[in-house]
């Protein structure tokens, strides 16, 4: 159903009928409560519990090898200690970790935990000056990074203050034989680490004793992770997560997947877990699961489809660009994929054509959520056996309360009607690291419950499925006119030649914004599609208004790490190309 414009009812009528009763449960899967019970534990309590529960059950597979819980558990035990006898690191004090997906990040993000540090991760692609001021912002004294980052990492420590670089290869968890071939391949960056200030992650933990001194946690008011977000829209801000927000989201994410099942399940380790949705849906929840996680550093779609393959991977979350990458694949049907029970789709909107060419394909469930960095990231998901609406981001979790609110004040909106997505939870994060302003922006308290504006335009339906329209800040304005680039790329989308698509306006003086559309031809269409044609299809689908005005055709479109396409930076090539 589209949204519509109604009169606004009251505003608590609004709160009591269509948020606090929750009309979203009656559309949970079978057995997927309204609330569930979430305690108050450390973070690293999943791991801990997953070591009792099952040492000799294997974690983490990498290019390979193989690692148990036990040895999981021993080496986090071990690079905690590590933090606390060579550096002094205390309770609060921030470690940064600049590595792709790897034992090294499981076992430096939980061992850092465990010694009472704050998780700070970054985007393995960063640049020397991002890197620097992630550590100036953040205040972080030890970084983790992989000797490949060598280059990146000295320009920004010399910029910026820490007390130690702790370097780690890729060599250092390889099987035996591949560890050999690796270090003769990459002999030429191997890196000094008997300098004042870098040390050796193997080195440390040959000499640290598997037993590190836990100081006393406050779930709900410590701080586990820094995440950096907004780097798609501006300044980066450190979202701050406590140890309740990351346990709470995984519980929720449990209650809707798999209610408690331990030792069965194998996760696809694709998304990185720099990014807070690999971090909690794979890292976090399949260790919170007992589970096993095929690790995979980089994306390679025929290795990706070996492993779900060899493994019975039956987890996969991903992205939209992802999934269209995977229908586009040509060997794609060679592949045994029966194994996979649910993939969700997240960190952007998921084109109804690619979800349903995707279960068309796989004869898998594919199944669109919704989170933030700043909720841990977990709020939405469709059913995974229920009624799934196409275009919908789902229901709300369970502990979740969300709502359509008023963009400029703290006004509830009724069903169909158009505006901000607020959510209120368990997994909303304390706020922004030393930013009292941008907290101020995005809190508000209303009939005693603190809500975070999420900067997404969005709608509910009778039933409590929710609806992105459109970022805030994306929305065009075009004579007048509001133009949500989603809904012009879901009809781009449905053209058969269409790979992958990206609207954006841009400022002109006469009408506002002009409409662009930049599309990714299949290879199969290359040459045989003009934008004409496009426009003409669209012409058929949307009011003219909608309809863009120019049309590029490119090779690809610029993504972030985890797959989202940046219109932000589709839209500032085309203002610097406008003279003057």
């Amino acid at each position: 159903m589209s949204p519509r414009k109604k009169k606004t009812s009251d505003d608590k009528d609004i709160f009591e009928k269509w948020i606090l009763s929750k009309p979203w449960v009656k559309n949970y899967d079978e057995g997927t409560p309204e609330t569930i019970d979430i305690p108050e534990i450390p973070l690293y309590g999943l791991l801990d519990r997953a070591y009792r529960e099952g040492p000799e059950h294997t974690a983490l597979i990498f290019m390979g090898k193989k690692l148990t819980y036990k040895e999981l558990h021993l080496d986090s035990e071990r690079f905690g200690r590590a933090l606390q006898d060579t550096f002094g690191i205390k309770k609060g004090d921030k470690v940064a970790i600049y590595l792709p997906n790897s034992p090294q990040f499981v076992i430096a993000y939980y061992g850092g935990l465990k010694a009472g540090a704050i998780i700070t991760p970054m985007n393995p692609l960063y640049t020397a000056r991002e890197v620097a001021h992630q550590l100036k912002d953040s205040g972080a004294k030890i970084l983790v990074a992989l000797d490949l980052f060598k280059e990146n990492v000295e320009k920004a420590v010399s910029e910026v203050d820490v007390d130690a670089v702790i370097y780690t290869g890729v060599d250092d968890y390889l099987p035996g034989l591949k560890a050999i071939l690796y270090r003769t391949f990459m002999k030429k960056i191997k890196v000094q680490v008997d300098r004042e200030k870098f040390f050796s992650f193997k080195e440390l933990m040959k000499s640290a004793p598997p037993e590190v001194s836990r100081p006393p946690v406050k779930p709900k008011e410590d701080v586990a992770a820094l995440m950096y977000t907004g780097g798609t829209t501006g300044i980066p801000k450190g979202a701050m997560l406590t140890h309740y927000n990351l346990v709470a989201n995984v519980y929720q994410i449990d209650s809707w997947l798999f209610r408690g099942r331990k030792k069965k399940d194998v996760y696809v380790g694709l998304l990185p877990w720099y990014h807070i949705y690999g971090q909690t849906t794979v890292l976090h929840s399949a260790i919170n699961s007992i589970g096993t996680i095929v690790v995979l550093p980089k994306l390679d779609l025929k290795e990706l489809l070996e492993s779900i393959q060899k493994y019975k991977a039956n987890v996969f979350h991903g992205v939209p660009t992802l999934y269209s990458l995977l229908i586009n694949y040509e060997d794609i049907t060679k592949y045994d994929l029966s194994s996979v029970e649910a993939c969700v789709s997240g960190a952007g909107p998921l084109p109804v054509a690619v979800a349903k060419k995707f279960e068309e394909i796989t004869k898998g469930r594919i199944r669109e959520g919704y989170g933030l960095t700043e909720t841990s990231p977990v709020t939405h998901v469709n059913p995974i056996y229920g009624k799934y609406k196409f275009g919908s981001i789902g229901l709300p979790v369970p502990n979740t309360l969300a709502g359509i609110a008023d963009p400029d004040k703290p006004v509830f909106l009724p069903p169909n009607e158009v505006g901000e997505l607020v959510v209120s939870g368990p997994q909303v994060m304390l706020g922004y690291y030393n930013m009292p302003e941008e907290n101020e922006a995005v809190f508000f308290e209303k009939f005693g419950f603190r809500w975070f504006r999420t900067g997404d335009m969005a709608y509910m339906d009778e039933e409590g499925y929710f609806y992105i329209v459109e970022r805030k800040k994306d929305l065009i304005k075009y004579k007048g006119y509001s133009v949500y680039p989603r809904e012009v790329e879901e009809v781009l989308y449905s053209h058969e030649a269409v790979a992958e698509a990206a609207v954006v306006g841009i400022p002109d003086e006469k009408v506002g914004e002009i409409i662009k559309a930049f599309v990714v031809l299949k290879p199969e269409y290359k040459g045989k599609v003009s934008d004409e044609d496009l426009k003409k299809f669209l012409k058929e689908n949307l009011a003219p208004y909608k309809v863009p005005k120019i049309i590029e055709f490119r090779d690809e479109l610029p993504k972030s790490t985890v797959g989202k396409i940046l219109r932000r930076v589709l839209r500032e090539e085309e203002i610097k190309k406008k003279p003057g």
